[in-house]
Formats: structure tokens, C-alpha cells, sequence
């Protein structure tokens, strides 16, 4: 893997397992608009594809929107709202207080929450107009809707629907349904992720160059984020991880006024949304613009195993197996460098590997960045070694993933005394204590599988050199 990318370059015959890591493709990077043909295309395509999953005879489905929450103690503030995923992948409406109606019989019906002449005082945007969208119903209709169907069993799906009730268990089935259809991306779902992941490469490209001791990790940032917005995305994908020297060795962490130290690295997760759809990407930068001895050597084991585990990815492949490829990667390379003693699949079901390695390699993206991921149903546990996986099943075309392995020095994780008593042999503890200040170190792509392989959209953010 290289960190230089070639735009629009089409190999005419792959070989299985083929890993493109072009940019944006002529005609694809658009993004779909209001009114687009494409959107209303798919958006039958997916209420076709969820109904034939179903399978109903007479059962009623209810997908909720949800509602505004407020923020505890700010009167009538609140937090931004967020359309349930069952129901914005269904409606691609952002609405508070809708609801999206199926019968088996007569089909889908959506009933939204008119705009009312307050709503446009306050809040009025260029797309709302006073009443409810053409092709829609208003939210009064919903009760004689269902009065007519009274007495057949009902699934809540999305948020739950004030006042309504439903079976637990046909809900858990259908919700489990729904999320199989909703893993393949579609073409207006990709043409949006490749919208954020523009918008997110531009962040990253301005951003190395902000990099600097003295900087703080607020500064960067605002740095980040303001480009993000200058460059078409409308809201962030998550909350910015910006973490420098030991506060990279915390997976989640919130920026602050710590300024940056020469001499250390700095852990960047971050990435822009375009109309719901995310890109997730990290890089990890050397501070004073070269990585120290030890700081190259465990990059580059990252580097590797990130190399690794996409290439891994192709249709069919067990996530749980690109996991373990990318633990195999570091335990190596941790032999390499002396903290670890062993063969390298000893000490991942030893679970001397999780203890740098803690997380899962990657989950699923797309409408947001915890898309459509979980668990086939019948799996066993994956073994001793692993963490918590948040996917655990055979990869398909369309699917998309991020790939994200990383080496870190925990305290808390690397203090634990049973851990220190079982793995005496395995672990140099007197090396591990000499780096618990070092922080961490993470790389992360986003992968669409292919029918050859898999393309990685992220390919065109650099990686450090």
C-alpha cells in the first residue's frame, strides 16, 4: 500500500483480492440533490428490498423518526436532531416526529409533522414550506390509519411511536431483516460517502501542515472541522479526536488546550458528513515532522497491518479473519521490537496482543459512522485472543468498512496485575514500563468491497512518510 493515490485508474482484469485505492470517480463524486430522479429510485428500490425481507401476510410496520431531546436544564434547547437510521435510510427525510407506515396490502404510507408558520419564524429553512411535503400525510391521519387496521399485530421499527404497542419478537425480526438489506450501499448512498471523504481528505491535507510544537489540539481541531465545512461537508461524521504524546493512548479522546510537545506524536480521527452519510479516517503525524527511532518502527508495524488487513478484505471474507490478520501483523512486529516473546498466534489467544491492540479492526460505515454492522445470527463466540467485535460476518459487495489497526500504551490496561502474572513470559513488563508515556499510535482507511476485492475510499488522505 501506498499513500499516493491514482485518480480514476481502471485496471482491465483485477486479481482476486485487488485493493484500488483511487480518489473520486468521474460522474460518481457528485452527491445526490433534492429532486434528483436517482434518489427517488432508490429510495423504492429500498422499501422493495425491506418489504420482500419481511415476508408479511398481514402484519403492520411503523418506522418512527424520533424526536427532538432536550438538553437537561436549558429550557427549550436541544440537541441537534437526528432521524432514527431505519427511517432516514427509508425516507431520506430528517424530520423530527415522522412516521413511515407499511401494510402489506396497500403499501407504504409516510405521515410527517406539518411546518407550522412558529417553526419557519424560528427555525425556517430554504427547503421547509408551511404543510407537509407533496406525497406525504400529516401526523393527525396516523390514528384513523391505524383504527381501520385495528386488531393485527404491529412492529415498531426506528424510534418508538408514542402510544402505540408492539411484539418484541416480530420487531427483533424484522429489525434484523432491515439491517441486512440496508448493508450494501447503494449508488446515492456512495456518491454521498465520497462527497464527506472529499471534504475529509481536504481537512487532513490542510491540516499536516498545521502540525507543530506549541500547537494545542483545540487548535487543530478548529482547524480540522472549519475546513471540513469549507469543503461540502454540512455536519461532522463524530466528535474530533485530536490526541497528542499519552492522551493518544485513549481510544475517544476530546481535544484540549494542551499544547503540543516536541518530540511526540499525535493521533487524529475525524471526519465530515454530507447528508447523513460519514467518511471516518486517522492518521497519526510526528509532531516535529520525523518520527524518533521507536515511533518509526511501530508506525511502521501499524502501516503494515493496515496493508494487511485491506487486502484481506474481498467478498467473502470473515471480518473476525481480517481482525485476526491485522493482530498477527502487530504481534510480529511487537516481537520484532521486543516487547513481546512468542510465536505470533500463541500470543493473540494468549490475549498478549490485546493488550496494544484492544479494539476491534474496523466496523461498518456509511449512514453514520456505527452503520449496519452486528452479528450473524448462529455465530460462536471467535475465540480466545479477541476483543469485542463489533461486526462478526462474511463480508459482501457493497459493504463498507473501516480498517483501522493501532499499537497503544494503556496504563490502566498495561498495570492490571493479573495480566502481569499471566503473561510474565510473554511480555518484556520492564520494556512496557519505559513507554507508558508513549501514547499510541492508529491508521484508518474506509473500504468498499468489490466483486474483485475491495476499493479503498480513503486512499488519497496521505499517510505520514
Amino acid at each position: 500500500m501506498t499513500e499516493d493515490s491514482v485518480e480514476g485508474m481502471v485496471k482491465d482484469e483485477p486479481e482476486p483480492g485487488h485493493v484500488d485505492r483511487g480518489g473520486p470517480r468521474p460522474g460518481v463524486g457528485a452527491g445526490a440533490d433534492d429532486g434528483d430522479p436517482t434518489v427517488a429510485a432508490q429510495l423504492a428500490r429500498r422499501r422493495s428490498a425491506a418489504a420482500a425481507a419481511w415476508g408479511l401476510s398481514d402484519e403492520l410496520v411503523l418506522v418512527g423518526a424520533g424526536d427532538p431531546i432536550p438538553v437537561p436544564g436549558r429550557y427549550d434547547l436541544t440537541y441537534r436532531f437526528r432521524a432514527h437510521s431505519e427511517y432516514f435510510y427509508l425516507t431520506d427525510r430528517e424530520r423530527p416526529g415522522g412516521v413511515l407506515a407499511f401494510d402489506p396490502t396497500d403499501g407504504w404510507t409516510e405521515f410527517v409533522a406539518p411546518v407550522t408558520r412558529e417553526e419557519l419564524l424560528w427555525a425556517g429553512a430554504d427547503e421547509l414550506a408551511e404543510g407537509v411535503p407533496e406525497g406525504t400525510c400529516p401526523m393527525t391521519e396516523l390514528p384513523a390509519w391505524l383504527d381501520a387496521r385495528r386488531g393485527r399485530r404491529c412492529a415498531l421499527l426506528g424510534t418508538l411511536v408514542p402510544g402505540i404497542t408492539s411484539e418484541a419478537g416480530l420487531d427483533e425480526e424484522l429489525r434484523y431483516a432491515l439491517t441486512e438489506v440496508r448493508r450494501a450501499k447503494d449508488e446515492v448512498e456512495l456518491a454521498r460517502m465520497r462527497r464527506a471523504e472529499q471534504a475529509t481528505r481536504s481537512g487532513f491535507l490542510a491540516l499536516e501542515a498545521l502540525i507543530e510544537v506549541g500547537r494545542t489540539e483545540r487548535e487543530l481541531q478548529i482547524e480540522l472541522e472549519a475546513c471540513f465545512f469549507r469543503c461540502g461537508a454540512d455536519a461532522l461524521a463524530f466528535d474530533t479526536i485530536v490526541a497528542g504524546g499519552a492522551h493518544a493512548a485513549v481510544l475517544h479522546f476530546a481535544p484540549t488546550a494542551r499544547p503540543l510537545d516536541d518530540g511526540e506524536m499525535v493521533v487524529i480521527d475525524a471526519g465530515g458528513e454530507y447528508r447523513g452519510y460519514a467518511s471516518d479516517v486517522t492518521r497519526t503525524y510526528p509532531v516535529s515532522g520525523t518520527f524518533a527511532a521507536e515511533q518509526a518502527q511501530l508506525y511502521a508495524v501499524v502501516r503494515q497491518a493496515l496493508q494487511a488487513a485491506t487486502q484481506a478484505c474481498r467478498p467473502g471474507a470473515e471480518w473476525r479473519d481480517v481482525h485476526r490478520v491485522a493482530a498477527l501483523v502487530i504481534a510480529e512486529g511487537l516481537v520484532d521490537f521486543g516487547i513481546l516473546r512468542g510465536e505470533a498466534e500463541s500470543l493473540f489467544e494468549r490475549g498478549a496482543v490485546t493488550l496494544f491492540f484492544p479494539h476491534g479492526v474496523g466496523h461498518m460505515v456509511g449512514l453514520g459512522i456505527r452503520d449496519a454492522g452486528g452479528v450473524l445470527r448462529g455465530r460462536s463466540d471467535p475465540g480466545p485472543g479477541f476483543p469485542r467485535l463489533r461486526v462478526d460476518l462474511p463480508l459482501q459487495p457493497g459493504y463498507a468498512m473501516t480498517v483501522e489497526p493501532g499499537i497503544y500504551f494503556i496504563p490502566p490496561m498495561l498495570a492490571d496485575p493479573t495480566s502481569r502474572e499471566e503473561l510474565s513470559d510473554a511480555v518484556d513488563w520492564s520494556r512496557v514500563d519505559g513507554m507508558l508515556h508513549f501514547g499510541g499510535i492508529r491508521l484508518e482507511d474506509n473500504v468498499l468491497i468489490t466483486e474483485e476485492g475491495c476499493e479503498v475510499l480513503t486512499g488519497d488522505v496521505p499517510l505520514a512518510s
